[in-house]
């Protein structure tokens, strides 16, 4: 039983290193999407997005 603790703590290391490294990357993505001009977005991230296919 003395290998519990470790086996939870690099668990948990593992498991909010992963967490914090996606958010990270979500902000950082969120951030630099709002610098991209408006005439080269994609068909998701347009005004448009609710209406899929239509161009």
């Amino acid at each position: 039983m003395t290998h519990v603790p470790y086996l939870i703590a690099g668990w948990g290391i593992s498991i909010a290193a992963v967490s914090l490294y996606a958010f990270s990357v979500m902000r950082r993505a969120k951030r630099l999407a709002a610098l991209v001009p408006v005439d080269r977005r994609r068909w998701m991230t347009g005004d448009d997005a609710d209406i899929i296919g239509e161009s």
